[in-house]
């Protein structure tokens, strides 16, 4: 299963799309959100940050960092605010422009930092939950939404022709099982982890295929391995991907793709520079194609000046003018309601009876796009884990309204996990209590291997593996020896890491450190930080189990790894809880 990467997460819990109201306008709708954070929105709705003015004061600087695809256009409304001498309460404004891919925006915000910029505008509301997703983030404010463009799949000429373009129309699924079915034409797109087109493409195409009946995600997942051999790493390098002219040379490359997945504004930008019968022609799915919505969000509001968030409101009132939505229009973006505008639309290489102006069409749900994300976790890189499991007496307590001690219940969600991964993710198993193994906590039980590898006799890894999870025993009256054994496991799993894969450590326990021996928490948790190898990760993942367990204990200790902590009342949740923690983890590194 090719794994990992994931937008996060996306996250890193992976977040959705915003629900959007059609016919809106960013300068009546959006700035009403302000009002709320630090009443800037009203002053813009009423008319108090006036167009004219003197400019002998000195001018309020906002720093703007934005997508690379809409940076050239904010840049442009920045010279021309400034050309007009147009001004907010009185002050001239100096807007700065930054382009900036969003996921490593979203990122640096999760992680605390930007305090440099006053105004994030990302593509997609996808990465600001990202962004938020840890408690010491950088706070954001999305006060709105300035432009759109739609995701479809644009592809060259002479491919389209050959799918019936533009009369015949596809669904999501039909279209991908059409560019993916052999190598008769190479469909690419950039790493749905730090790609809001490609991972709201990939999500309807998951829903896309549900629909025709692929309940066990059987025909997106083929899809995604497949795109996953042809993928850019940003959005900014899958145009470079495409054959460059229409020689058989080109078109021959089996390194060339004959079709990407694209947003409208990207296309629109491609055709500009290109000749007529070199541009790109673009499909619009008929069940939906989802948009960019590039949310205008002020970073760390609270630190603002007044003047600074003014003016940074005004600057996004601009884009509601009628200049402003020239300016979009001129690089390819639609207005912010996502309403088709037929000049841009047949710059980009758009034609009817292609669907590209549907009215009606849901945004993909939160939890959609998150699957969506965790699948491709899975999917495209595989995992090095190793699973290290309390086998403390306590254990064997039962679970509340099940004929089962805890022990039981935890085998048999690992053993269901373990069903999740392929025969190219290596997982191993450790346990641990006290003085297990002499003075150790900890004792080592099934190496981490390939689940598909076999031994000398001939039995695979996983059957091995999957028998040591149902040969667990608790021990009686061993302890939980909590911190020497994660401190050993973190060591080995660094030691024996494995670059290209996901390497993580997942830790079970049902109570808190009970070796008086041991290293302490403090030491544990600076030891672990010191550890930490940012070009050779290895995020813990900590699941505390049942209400002795101490969830901020294992919060502290995995966070300090850059991996995160849970807890579960149920050991029956422990499988669900793996594969979110391991697919969130993912898509943040």
């Amino acid at each position: 299963m090719g794994r990992h990467s994931l937008p996060d997460e996306y996250g890193a819990a992976a977040p959705g799309p915003r629900p959007r109201a059609r016919g809106r306008t960013v300068a009546l709708a959006t700035v009403l959100v302000l009002a709320v954070a630090a009443g800037t929105a009203v002053a813009g709705r009423n008319g108090l940050l006036p167009l004219g003015g003197s400019c002998a004061d000195e001018a309020v600087r906002v720093d703007v960092v934005a997508a690379p695809d809409i940076a050239p256009a904010l840049g442009q409304a920045a010279a021309h605010i400034r050309e007009k001498e147009v001004t907010s309460d009185g002050h001239c404004m100096d807007v700065r422009v930054t382009p900036r891919d969003a996921y490593q925006v979203a990122d640096a915000l999760r992680a605390g930092k930007g305090g440099e910029y006053e105004v994030w505008v990302p593509d997609s509301a996808l990465w600001l939950d990202r962004a938020g997703s840890d408690s010491d983030s950088t706070p954001v404010t999305p006060t709105g939404n300035i432009a759109a463009t739609p995701v479809g799949v644009a592809m060259l000429p002479s491919a389209a022709r050959s799918l019936g373009w533009p009369s015949k129309t596809y669904s999501w699924a039909e279209l991908t099982a059409a560019a993916t079915a052999g190598e008769k034409l190479r469909l690419g797109t950039a790493d749905p982890a730090r790609s809001a087109p490609g991972l709201l493409a990939l999500t309807m195409v998951g829903a896309s295929a549900a629909e025709a009946g692929d309940e066990d995600n059987t025909q997106v997942a083929e899809a995604a391995k497949i795109l996953a051999s042809r993928m850019s790493d940003s959005d900014g390098q899958v145009l470079d991907t495409l054959a460059r002219d229409a020689s058989g040379t080109e078109q021959g490359n089996p390194r060339r793709n004959q079709a990407l997945i694209l947003t409208e504004q990207a296309a629109h930008r491609h055709n500009a520079g290109t000749e007529e019968e070199e541009g790109l022609d673009l499909f619009y799915p008929k069940d939906g194609t989802p948009l960019l919505d590039y949310p205008f969000t002020l970073v760390d509001e609270r630190g603002q000046s007044t003047d600074e968030s003014r003016a940074a409101v005004r600057f996004m009132t601009f884009f509601g003018e009628p200049e402003g939505r020239r300016v979009l229009a001129r690089h390819g973006f639609r207005p912010e309601s996502g309403d088709a505008d037929e000049a841009v639309v047949t710059a980009a290489g758009g034609r009817t009876p292609q669907p590209y102006a549907q009215e009606e069409f849901e945004p993909p749900a939160p939890e959609a796009v998150q699957e969506t994300l965790g699948m491709w976790t899975i999917t495209v890189q595989s995992a090095r884990l190793t699973t290290v499991v309390d086998a403390s007496g306590s254990m064997a307590q039962p679970v509340p309204g099940r004929d089962q001690s805890r022990m039981d219940v935890t085998k048999a969600s690992l053993i269901q996990a373990l069903s999740q991964f392929t025969p190219d993710d290596e997982i191993g198993l450790w346990e641990f209590a006290t003085h297990l193994d002499g003075d150790k906590d900890f004792r080592k039980l099934v190496e981490t291997r390939r689940l598909g590898d076999r031994d000398e006799k001939g039995k695979a890894h996983r059957e091995k593996l999957t028998a040591a999870f149902g040969d667990l025993t608790p021990v009686p009256d061993g302890a939980t020896g909590l911190y020497d054994t994660t401190l050993a496991a973190y060591r080995a799993a660094q030691d024996s890491y494995v670059s290209g894969k996901f390497n993580a450590l997942v830790i079970l326990t049902d109570g808190i450190n009970e070796d008086p021996g041991s290293i302490s928490r403090s030491s544990l948790v600076a030891e672990l930080e010191g550890l930490r190898d940012p070009d050779r990760p290895v995020p813990v993942i900590a699941i505390a189990v049942g209400p002795a367990a101490d969830k901020e204990e294992v919060k502290e200790i995995a966070e300090a790894t850059g991996g995160s902590g849970h807890q579960v009342s149920d050991p029956a949740q422990i499988h669900a809880v793996i594969l979110k923690a391991i697919m969130e983890a993912g898509s943040t590194l």
